[in-house]
Order: structure tokens, then C-alpha cells, then sequence
């Protein structure tokens, strides 16, 4: 794709100047671009200070109120991954003006009276940069969900899921809340994939993962710890029964049958269940569910069993 000077964007014009203040506005959205007009420092910085500031702004030097030097160094002081790209429009042409400009935060220069030209590929250079900075950001956020997320469900990943119930155990140890969780494990897996195929079988997989997402409570997390393994982490106040919850949601999804191209299979869970003591490590935790999984299992498989350890009164 070619990237023009003329590509739509938000852009601030701070000037003070009529007459340049409506070439600009003339000139730049005749272009297509959005235009925010104002005529002093001072707004120029509340402006360029909200969450949805312009990306591109055109500052005048000399300004009322605030000039915009200043107002480029307090935007430059801001933290957000999204800077603005901001140009400083200035009678002053002396080399050493330029250097001060660019040294104090402004990514580049135009001297008055501009050509409509210039200002067009000055434009241009701003919107190649604001369109990179974007792209690496996105491409940051991508490869930041895939190092985190089951590429099969979209669930948090094994070690996304153990880094939040970390979280999670040091949040109820200080608030003295009780901290529990439930290893799930889908019943005989192995026999729809040898009856039906790997790919039906992924296509439970991701059914009951929507399914436990949709079905916990909202400040609960779900994560595939991998396999046909899930982990569900729930806090809850001291002397709650977590089997209760817990068992809930099997009986939910056990009578929901999962859309697959082989057609509704019935599918049920096992889930293993502990609810910790302040003092229990997250290797305890999971010891312990994984104990009453086990349990689960050999009791016949589609229950739900509690590895109880109760926890100590805060304070």
C-alpha cells in the first residue's frame, strides 16, 4: 500500500495566527483529515493529553498562554506507547532554532509562510511513523497474547493460568479470602478421538472451553493446563462451599452436548477440587486438586471431589 500525505487522520492545530490557522484547516481538510482547531498553548496541552488525543499535531512556536516548546515538552513527559507526531510551525529559520525545536521533543519543522507541498510531505513522514508505531504495537499485543493463550481454545495457557493463580493466592492471603480451584479433565477423550478423529476431538476441546468460560462467575478464570485438562481458579469468602460451585458447572456442561462435525456429542467432566489454607503453596494447591482428580476418576468418572484443606481465620 502506498502511504500518501493526504491519508485521513485526527490532527491538532495549535495557532494563534488567523490567517495561517485557516490555510491550515483549509488545506488539511480539504485533504480528509479531521481537524481540531485551537488557538493557545495552554488547550494545545489539555488536548494533547487525553486518552484520545490527536495523533499528529502542528504546534506554533509563540502561543498565548502557553508556547510550544513548553507544550512539546509536557507532551513528551507523558508515558503512552502511542506518542504523538508532533511538527513545529515557526517563523524563526535560523539552524539554531531548528536544533532547540528537535532537541526539546518535536519530530520535525516548517517555517512560515509554508508551501502547501512541503506541509503535504511533512504530513506524510508524520502518518508513515504514526502508522509504524501502530503496527509495531499490534504486532506487540499479538505475539504478547500468543506467548500467553492456547493457540486451540484461546484460553490462558498453562503457565498464564498458574502466574494468575499466583496472583490470586497473594491477593485472598491479604484480603483473607479463601482461594480455590478445579482441575477438569474430560472423561475417556481418548475414545472420541480414536471413534471420531483428532480434529472432533479438538472441536470438544474448544466447545468446552467456551462453555466454562461462559459459565463461570466473572472475576473466576479458566485456563487449559493442556491435554483434555482445564483449571479453573475461584476466590471465595472463608467457609464457602467450593464443591458446590464447582460441581455446578459440571452439571451445566454435562447436559449440554457439544456441537462437533461428527455431530452433538455428550461429553462429562471430572473435577478435582481444593480449597487452600493461607499457608499453601501453589505447588500444595495443585497437588491436592490433582489428588482429588485422581479420586474423581476412579469413583467412576463425571463427579466432583473435594480436597479440602481449611483455611486459617485472617488476621
Amino acid at each position: 500500500m502506498t502511504i500518501r500525505g493526504d491519508t485521513p487522520v485526527r490532527i491538532l492545530i495549535a495557532e494563534d495566527d488567523l490567517t495561517s490557522r485557516t490555510l491550515l484547516v483549509s488545506l488539511l481538510e480539504k485533504a480528509g483529515h479531521e481537524v481540531i482547531e485551537t488557538r493557545d498553548g495552554m488547550e494545545a496541552w489539555r488536548m494533547l493529553r487525553m486518552p484520545d488525543a490527536p495523533r499528529l499535531a502542528i504546534l506554533d512556536w509563540m502561543m498565548p498562554e502557553m508556547d510550544g516548546i513548553d507544550v512539546v515538552r509536557r507532551v513528551r513527559g507523558l508515558r503512552t506507547e502511542l506518542p504523538t507526531f508532533i511538527i513545529m510551525l515557526t517563523c524563526r529559520d535560523t539552524k539554531a532554532d531548528l536544533i532547540h525545536a528537535l532537541d526539546s521533543g518535536a519530530d520535525d519543522y516548517l517555517v512560515k509562510p509554508f508551501d502547501a507541498g512541503e506541509l503535504r510531505a511533512r504530513m506524510g513522514v508524520g502518518i508513515r511513523i504514526i502508522q509504524l508505531q501502530e503496527a509495531l504495537l499490534q504486532s506487540r499485543e499479538d505475539m504478547a497474547y500468543q506467548a500467553t493463550h492456547d493457540p486451540l481454545t484461546g484460553l490462558p495457557n498453562r503457565r498464564a493460568i498458574l502466574e494468575h493463580l499466583e496472583r490470586e493466592r497473594e491477593r485472598c492471603i491479604r484480603n483473607g479470602e479463601m482461594l480455590a480451584i478445579g482441575m477438569c479433565d474430560v472423561d475417556r477423550f481418548k475414545t472420541i478421538n480414536d471413534t471420531h478423529g483428532h480434529q472432533t476431538g479438538d472441536e470438544v476441546l474448544c466447545g468446552i472451553a467456551h462453555l466454562l468460560r461462559e459459565s463461570v462467575r466473572s472475576y473466576d478464570a479458566v485456563g487449559r493446563l493442556g491435554g483434555e485438562e482445564f483449571l479453573i481458579v475461584a476466590a471465595m469468602p472463608v467457609g464457602a462451599d467450593p464443591w458446590q460451585l464447582f460441581d455446578k458447572l459440571r452439571q451445566q456442561l454435562c447436559r449440554t452436548p457439544i456441537v462437533t462435525r461428527a455431530g452433538a456429542l455428550p461429553v462429562t467432566l471430572s473435577i478435582g477440587v481444593c480449597a487452600a489454607a493461607r499457608d499453601s503453596s501453589l505447588d500444595e494447591m495443585l497437588a491436592l486438586a490433582d489428588e482429588a482428580l485422581y479420586q474423581a476418576k476412579s469413583q467412576g468418572r463425571n463427579r466432583t471431589v473435594c480436597n479440602t484443606r481449611r483455611p486459617r481465620e485472617p488476621g
